[in-house]
């Protein structure tokens, strides 16, 4: 790679340090500064007077003439020396000229100063890199240059040897036809590799050895924040996302690794990267860049449970005190050393008299602070450093009495959550006597924190009016209650945050969409009651009131949930399921022997759930909780005896070209795949000879016509929808898939290739037996399993019944006569549909046993233990 431009006339070059972190090429490295205050700086410096050669591209995908371009002979190899050698070490570098702020050009030395090994000599020593052409050798500095690679010349090293160095290319794969079976082929056994690129700080671009695959690898069982694209096409980062991305870099950026590959997901493998220095997972959630994630923990084979436990803030109390449960289980209230939450006199306004205050909804900015919080700290470890102990205090007339405060520096990440509060001007600093040192160990980061936030006008010290939260607290109010009901009954699941737990299946809740407080109510469950105050007393909580409340507290307190309201009762509290992360909170607490069963859940969608959650809690009697006292009546066993027939099974070969979100797909009959060949050959010979004047095409609703697609040929269509000249939607009569296309785009269909000539070929069926999750996620894994195995590949369909919008089929493997939609349940990507009909109870049979399997092996689904459902409604399930 040649060095070109115009040199800059100054003194002579100053000598600057840094860390290499990348080798762009084999004459060019990225080195990253010293960070001061900010993000480390980072400059591209290229090797002065000297090239090697060019590393293979991919092409662009959206250029549609790039072609890939594939290594030059000994690039790679070149890459390689300074890659081992550089990765990570400190470097001086002096800069002789630049191009641009992209292309700094100069030497390189290993170490701190100019007495370090020079880059560029050594890699003219190993023959990996040349003297530009043309350079002439008329400074000291040039003419060793021109001894050196003399010497490796006549060595014959690197690109001097005989040979056209073709055996130094690599064949590099960017894609991988089955990735599911690639993943398979590894038997989980740890695969070396060279981290390329990092995304965020759970997604990077490897390079697996010895076979050269270039893949996208995302870390099983967590998810960082990540970058996003605004409208204008900025990227954008998440919170915290660009600190994960530079730990995540600085540990692994083109260094060695083993990568476990666990699980696929499209093209992307999910996997555990092995370092030498730990496991990267695992150190992400210790810093609290990253959170668990539940629907690829389940393929994490390191042990999810280390996890899990890296998660340690169990509640925000306000903007300046938080819950942490300590390693030793003991729970204990920290205070942010020198902050003051905001207060109302900050101000100048008091509440209506006559109104009871609550200081969360009602002093300005309490809110948001908390909010900060909560999102950011809540389930997370975080490192406590206690900077100082505030003594209790007595009350006085001016001020309330004040118990011993712990008050600590909170860090996650390396972040000081104090200071980053008082950054955004959600609480301000101390001032303290100049005698008092009881105070933060980062007090004047503080103060400049402080200072910025004015200068910024923010939260706190904003001119704006102030943010105005009025929130409704309906809790025991049967009047409003009655009026909230029949919405919230009306609108299925609703997301709620968890502001207080009553006892293990009563709860508090804040509704942000309708801004109101809820009583709410576990549905299906009888749950130990906890100590109440009475008339005359105080009444004693049952057996295990106290474990459940807890349990119910680490599971909910302050998360984001999801609740369905089935009921309210008379007091006005409402009655329903609630969710957290795909968990149902009535299933957890039978499940862990917390609660039981109640008669009312009979009713219910979720009563097999439960009953199947209950079962191995009263097995486990004298370890079980509520069940170590029960006594058991005995049940006389009724088995159910069904009579077997056999179905009808009329195989016929079928080509599957469409597969909906919805997990229908579309196929074309094998049988008539000709007929379809020579209607589409003398249609675009006719559109060829005649083409389709642009614009003469008017769409309506429900015309066939016919659609240039974007790999620029013509097929029919039929017209769904029509939005504007620009936006027309059709749906591709022959092969079931649908875009949105201009007019300019549609033309006239010729009658002599109609639907009467020969009908639309795609035909729409479903999966018979089975039942697809509603959940996004989980309904997305399905979706790319079927996509990735049986589109565009001919299978057995045979017609199992009827059904509201299309036939219900089973599909077979042409090859292995494998059932297709019973490999999903294998797998526990979906449900089985129980049907009663006499003719399907054998494969029914087999569908369950499959389903059994999946259960006990904990796959995806089934994640959560072996019950039959997690969330009945949201994985469509139906009794």
């Amino acid at each position: 790679m040649a060095s070109s431009g115009v040199q800059n006339a100054s003194a002579a070059p100053a000598l600057q340090r840094g860390i290499v972190k990348m080798v762009l090429s084999g004459c060019a490295i990225t080195v990253r500064g010293q960070p001061r205050g900010g993000p480390p700086p980072e400059r591209n410096i290229y090797l002065s007077n000297i090239r090697a050669g060019a590393l293979a591209r991919r092409a662009v995908a959206s250029q549609q003439d790039s072609k890939d371009v594939p290594d030059e002979p000994w690039a790679f190899p070149a890459r390689e020396f300074l890659r081992r050698k550089l990765i990570g070490k400190e470097v001086c570098f002096t800069v002789d000229h630049k191009i641009n702020e992209e292309r700094y050009y100069g030497t390189v030395f290993l170490g701190k100063d100019t007495s370090g090994e020079n880059i560029a000599e050594s890699l003219l020593a190993e023959g990996l890199a040349s003297r530009r052409e043309g350079a002439r050798a008329t400074t000291p500095d040039q003419i060793r240059l021109a001894e050196i690679e003399e010497q490796a010349r006549s060595s014959k090293k690197g690109i001097w040897s005989d040979g056209t160095g073709s055996n130094t290319i690599r064949d590099i794969k960017y894609t991988i036809e089955n990735p599911r079976h690639f993943v398979d082929s590894s038997h989980q056994k740890p695969v070396n590799a060279i981290i390329e690129h990092v995304r965020d700080g759970s997604v990077v671009r490897a390079l697996l050895l010895p076979d050269y695959y270039i893949v996208t690898v995302m870390l099983s069982g967590i998810k960082c924040p990540t970058f996003k694209r605004n409208a204008e096409g900025k990227e954008v980062p998440e919170a915290f996302a660009a600190e994960a991305k530079f730990f995540t870099e600085s540990r692994l950026l083109q260094r060695d690794v083993q990568i476990i590959l666990e699980s696929s997901h499209n093209q992307n493998i999910l996997g555990t990267i092995l370092h030498p220095n730990g496991n990267i997972t695992e150190l992400l959630l210790k810093e609290g860049f990253a959170r668990c994630v539940d629907w690829s923990i389940a393929v994490y084979t390191q042990g999810s449970e280390k996890l899990r436990a890296a998660e340690r803030v169990v509640q925000v109390l306000n903007a300046d005190a938080l819950v942490v449960k300590l390693s030793s289980g003991e729970y204990k209230t920290i205070h942010l050393s020198s902050i003051r939450p905001p207060r109302l006199e900050a101000e100048g306004s008091q509440p209506d008299k006559n109104k009871k205050l609550r200081p969360l909804y009602d002093i300005p900015y309490m809110f948001e602070a908390r909010e900060f919080l909560r999102k950011k700290l809540i389930g997370k470890k975080v490192n406590v450093n206690v900077d100082y102990i505030r003594s209790a205090s007595a009350a006085t007339e001016t001020t309330p009495a004040f118990p011993e405060r712990t008050c600590a520096t909170v860090t996650i990440g390396g972040i000081n959550i104090a200071e980053a509060l008082v950054s955004k001007g959600l609480a301000t600093v101390i001032r303290y006597r100049q005698d008092d040192d009881q105070r933060s160990s980062h007090y004047d980061e503080l103060l400049a924190a402080e200072a910025r936030a004015i200068k910024n006008a923010k939260g706190l010290h904003s001119k704006k009016e102030v943010p105005i939260h009025r929130v409704a607290d309906i809790s025991g109010d049967t009047q409003k209650a009655k009026q909230f009901l029949p919405f919230l009954q009306r609108a299925g699941r609703s997301e709620a945050i968890v502001e207080y737990v009553f006892s293990g299946s009563r709860l508090k809740l804040y509704m942000p969409k309708e801004t109101c407080l809820i009583t709410f109510l576990l549905a299906g469950i009888e749950c130990p009651r906890g100590a109440r105050n009475i008339p005359g007393g105080v009444q004693e909580g049952e057996p295990f009131s106290e474990e459940a409340m807890m349990f119910t507290k680490e599971l909910v307190l302050q998360r984001e949930v999801e609740v369905e309201v089935e009921a309210m009762d008379k007091a006005g509290n409402f009655i329903g399921w609630l969710h957290v992360d795909g968990v149902n909170l009535s299933v957890s607490l039978v499940e862990h022997a917390l609660s039981k069963v109640h008669f009312t859940a009979e009713r219910s969608n979720y009563y097999k759930t439960l009953m199947s959650a209950e079962e191995p809690a009263r097995q486990k009697k004298e370890k079980a909780l509520i069940w170590s006292k029960f006594e058991e009546q005995p049940v006389e066993e009724v088995v159910a005896v069904v009579e077997e027939k056999e179905r009808n099974a009329n195989y016929k070969p079928v080509l599957v070209t469409e597969i909906t979100d919805e997990l229908h797909f579309y196929v074309q009959d094998v049988e008539t795949g000709t007929q379809l060949e020579k209607l589409m050959e003398g249609m675009r010979s006719e559109i060829a000879s005649t083409p389709p004047l642009e614009g003469s095409f008017q769409p309506r609703r429900g015309d066939y016509c016919i659609s240039k697609f974007v790999d620029g040929e013509w097929y029919r269509a039929r017209v769904e929808k029509v939005e504007s000249p620009s936006k027309i939607h059709v749906f591709y009569i022959d092969y079931g898939n649908r875009e949105t296309v201009p007019s300019t785009r549609l033309g006239t269909l010729p009658t002599s290739f109609s639907v009467r000539t020969l009908p639309a070929q795609a035909i729409e069926y479903s999966f018979a037996f089975i039942q697809v999750s509603q959940d996004e996620d989980a309904r997305a894994d399905v979706v790319d399993s079927v996509v990735r195995d049986i589109q565009n590949t001919q299978c057995l369909l045979n017609v199992e019944h009827a059904g509201a919008g299309c036939p219900h089929v089973t599909l077979q493997f042409a090859d292995s006569k494998e059932d297709v939609g019973l490999g999903l349940v294998k797998e526990g990507l979906v449900m089985v549909e129980v049907r009663k009909e006499k003719q399907f109870q054998k494969v029914i049979a087999e569908y369950l046993n499959a389903q059994e399997s999946a259960k006990s092996a904990r796959l995806n689904l089934w994640r959560y233990g072996d019950f039959r459902a997690d969330d009945a409604d949201e994985f469509g399930y139906r009794r």
